[in-house]
């Protein structure tokens, strides 16, 4: 199951009275992932499966990192295909994306990303989605997202933890923003990578208590970004961690004079973009959005004229030793072969 709420802040602080009173339902649900794990048998794909995932609800830069794998695989003669849910979107596939006539209303925002490096498939289905691969012309399945689905076995699982946001108050949905319990989603995971600059604290017990290897990334601008530099920008997104993109729009010297943060995937309306277009020439700012967020505007109408006058901030994510672990994958893909 795919959960996309809006994370409340009682999540991401100990102690709260609501954590106390959601902690049944929480143990409810984790036992429920367990089980399905524990009646559940995987399908193995001919093709050896890299997970990048969460342990917690909503973002935590596993897209931008499966981006960056996707590149440094393709560079090294690989030829890796996406597999992914496609939350959003209407299709339920298996279907191949084609970044040409799909949109994201039909695959979701983030299939439209990946496409533009590697292929995707969309499937809610991980196993026909994997079936559907291995008749392509690729050697390895990326599984952006997935870590908590059960029906795919995967060689090899590679978690992504925000470095400022952790794991909350280490608690499972509903009470706080775990997909399962820690201890058992922890005994699953092979790699860790820390996203984000070495600065914070929330996630040292994890690091401690995590004996495999661990790396780190971080979030940079790509492209040209010069002109950003005491820019007037309204800033428009609809990712689960608005914060994070207005960090980086004033990292790069932009004067934010406007802030709209619309629910994570949000589907933004002709009204949402009649308001917005006219808010910028009140304030005569600059609109920036997400390339995610862009990705979900349609080419007609206020919509379209929204997608025109939008400026994007494009990020990649950097690993500290891609070497290292592009050769542990590699190790892995050689293994399941």
């Amino acid at each position: 199951m795919r959960l996309n709420p809006k994370a409340p802040k009682f999540w991401f602080q100990k102690g709260h009275p609501l954590s106390f009173l959601l902690a049944p339902a929480g143990g409810l649900y984790g036992l429920a992932v367990r089980l399905r794990f524990a009646l559940t048998k995987p399908c193995r794909s001919k093709r050896p499966v890299i997970c990048i995932g969460n342990f917690t609800v909503g973002g935590g830069g596993k897209t931008p990192l499966a981006l960056a794998l996707a590149e440094q695989l393709a560079n090294k003669g690989y030829q890796p295909v996406f597999l992914t849910r496609g939350y959003g979107g209407q299709i339920s596939g298996p279907h191949l994306v084609d970044p040409l006539s799909d949109n994201a209303q039909m695959v979701g925002d983030e299939p439209l990303l990946l496409a533009k490096v590697a292929p995707v498939v969309v499937s809610a289905d991980r196993p026909a989605g994997a079936r559907l691969i291995e008749g392509m012309e690729a050697d390895i399945i990326l599984m952006d997202d997935g870590f908590q689905n059960p029906t795919l076995y995967k060689d090899l699982s590679i978690v992504v933890v925000d470095e400022a946001q952790g794991i909350g108050n280490e608690r499972v949905f509903p009470a706080g923003p775990l997909r399962a319990p820690m201890a058992f989603q922890l005994a699953r995971t092979d790699l860790l990578v820390i996203a984000g600059p070495a600065s914070q604290s929330a996630t040292v017990r994890i690091e401690q208590g995590f004996k495999r290897e661990i790396f780190r990334s971080d979030l940079l601008a790509k492209g040209q970004v010069d002109w950003l530099q005491g820019a007037r920008v309204m800033a428009v997104t609809g990712i689960a961690r608005p914060d994070k993109f207005y960090a980086s729009l004033q990292r790069l010297g932009a004067e934010l004079v406007q802030r709209h943060d619309f629910p994570d995937h949000y589907m933004f309306s002709e009204q949402d973009a009649q308001n917005l277009l006219s808010l910028s020439k009140t304030d005569e700012a600059q609109i920036i959005m997400t390339r995610k967020d862009w990705v979900r505007l349609p080419e007609t109408g206020q919509l379209g004229e929204l997608r025109a006058k939008a400026r994007v901030l494009d990020v990649t994510a950097k690993i500290d030793r891609p070497a290292e672990l592009l050769a542990l994958i590699e190790k892995t893909i050689s293994a399941a072969r």
